[in-house]
């Protein structure tokens, strides 16, 4: 009976974590029974087709260009020998530590009138006619370059795994090495290639500090205005709820192309030889993404560091990386502990039901912050005013439990792969063995899976960390009085045009970054 009991209330914590994900989520869809006629009709006359556009267009532009050069440097990295293929094939990976409003206000600054690359072009040029540096391309051409590594990290893991021998193969068979890349390889790939994409896919719909540097209105710039600048929350949820169409849109892609597909393993890595100008080109155009994405940014970012004098690193500066790190370790130690409790679950009470639990928990990584942020402002206020009928004067709303409960249902799927992938490394012989040697279920786990999963948990508890300290569109929102963090004042000088003050904090974050980025390499 203690046993029985015991699986239920595992099973009924399994299920309350699901809640978490699923409660913002209905409070969104239960907010269109207050109707927003006016609101709603001020939309639609200015900015509502222009919102739904400008995410498409987003969208597309973004998996055309992530898709290039994802799948393009992954190919060549895992397939042919070229110069400084061994440093390139984990450098490719440090774009992944940079931020992408950190990027875009670097590359507005490069590309604007008054910036240096225009400026060059008038001195060679004196009728260079200019161009615009919030043009909408530049805007996918900056989520593309901070983005692709998604697709080009599991994209190289598919194309290693296949080997040298299906393309030895094809060529048998009369295909030349471009056919045989499509018809066989890409094909194989696509698992791979399809979950890369959804990752880059969520991304982009939850950015808000890349667009709004580049003033390009989508829907969770929307969404800000209609909190902040309309002061309408109802607004602001429905906003919201349209823009969970487009993450259900990316997340049916990106099972429609991992539908019956599977992972092959047929070949040792083996790379072909290409000819010396090929090589080198192919080193080029590599360093040539690496350069744009990490190099040249960070290197401005040093430029203006030093430029200023490290002006802005006083008292507040110090202040506020105290407190983003505070909300960095908080939230992912919290994380982490859900996460650890829903594998422990999910592996020793396999059920339909806690399956479909885990799979609900872990989809918050789908829902951009600005939706988790207004679903939960919504579910908050509810409560606190239902408490505060009943004679209980709570203060929920403004308070750190909202934000902390955003990023725990954000990233919580961060930490439960890295922590169910170390729990599957412990055997199940290897407990029993303990086990039959007298060891207690403390011994079990103190001498058994804590050095097992140790590295799994590093990682989780540091991946969770670096995203919580990045994340732009739940702090702006949620964020308590006096709880400012190093994205949010990005934003904020940012917003101002003030570059040269926001490098300080900017270049901070990606060093930040720059940790699980080198962990995943080395482990990887």
């Amino acid at each position: 009976m203690p046993r029985r009991g015991l699986r239920s209330a595992s099973g009924a914590s399994a299920a309350a974590l699901a809640l978490l994900v699923l409660v913002p989520i209905l409070v969104l869809l239960s907010a269109w029974h207050q109707q927003q006629w006016e609101t709603w009709q001020h939309l639609l006359d200015t900015v509502l087709w222009r919102l739904v556009g400008n995410t498409l267009f987003l969208m597309v532009g973004v998996t055309v260009g992530v898709l290039l050069l994802g799948v393009s440097l992954a190919w060549c990295v895992a397939t042919l020998d070229f110069p400084g293929r061994r440093w390139l094939e984990w450098a490719l990976f440090l774009p992944m530590a940079m931020p992408a409003y950190v990027l875009a206000f670097v590359m507005v600054d490069l590309l604007d009138y008054a910036g240096p690359i225009q400026t060059q072009l008038r001195h060679w040029w004196s009728d260079f006619p200019g161009f615009s540096a919030r043009h909408p391309l530049w805007v996918v051409v900056t989520l593309s370059l901070v983005l692709y590594p998604y697709v080009y990290m599991l994209a190289r893991l598919a194309f290693q795994a296949q080997g040298r021998a299906v393309l030895e193969q094809a060529r048998i068979l009369g295909d030349g090495p471009v056919r045989a890349f499509f018809k066989v390889a890409l094909p194989m790939a696509r698992p791979g290639i399809a979950a890369g994409l959804a990752l880059a896919l969520m991304e982009t719909l939850a950015d808000f500090g890349a667009v709004s540097v580049f003033n390009f209105d989508t829907f969770t710039t929307a969404i800000y205005k209609s909190w902040y600048g309309l002061f309408n929350l109802q607004a602001a949820a429905q906003l919201a709820s349209l823009l969970l169409l487009f993450v259900l849109v990316a997340l049916w892609l990106e099972r429609r192309g991992r539908r019956r597909a599977r992972f092959s393993e047929l070949g040792g890595r083996k790379v072909m030889r290409v000819r010396p100008r090929g090589a080198w080109l192919i080193t080029l155009l590599a360093f040539a993404v690496l350069f744009m994405a990490f190099v040249l940014p960070v290197s401005r970012l040093l430029y203006w560091v030093v430029e200023t004098r490290l002006d802005g690193v006083d008292a507040r500066f110090l202040n506020l990386v105290w407190r983003t790190f505070l909300l960095g370790a908080m939230s992912a130690g919290l994380v982490l502990v859900l996460a650890s409790w829903l594998a422990w679950v999910k592996r020793h009470q396999s059920s339909p039901g806690v399956s479909v639990a885990a799979q609900l928990a872990t989809l918050g990584y789908a829902l951009p912050g600005s939706v988790l942020a207004v679903g939960i402002m919504v579910s908050f206020s509810a409560v606190e005013s239902r408490l505060n009928a009943w004679g209980l004067p709570v203060a929920l709303v403004g308070g750190l439990a909202a934000l902390v409960l955003a990023y725990v249902v954000r990233f919580m799927a961060v930490a439960f792969g890295p922590v169910e992938n170390a729990l599957q490394q412990v055997r199940p012989g290897l407990v029993d063995a303990a086990r039959t040697l007298g060891a207690s279920s403390s011994d079990v786990g103190r001498r058994v899976y804590l050095p097992m999963m140790l590295p799994g948990l590093l990682t989780a508890l540091l991946l969770v960390g670096i995203d919580v300290m990045k994340e732009m569109p739940a702090t702006l929102l949620l964020r308590p009085f006096g709880w400012d963090t190093l994205a949010v004042r990005i934003y904020e000088l940012t917003a101002e045009g003030e570059w040269e003050r926001a490098a300080a904090p900017s270049l901070t974050l990606v060093l930040l970054g720059l940790l699980p980025v080198v962990l995943l390499t080395r482990r990887r």
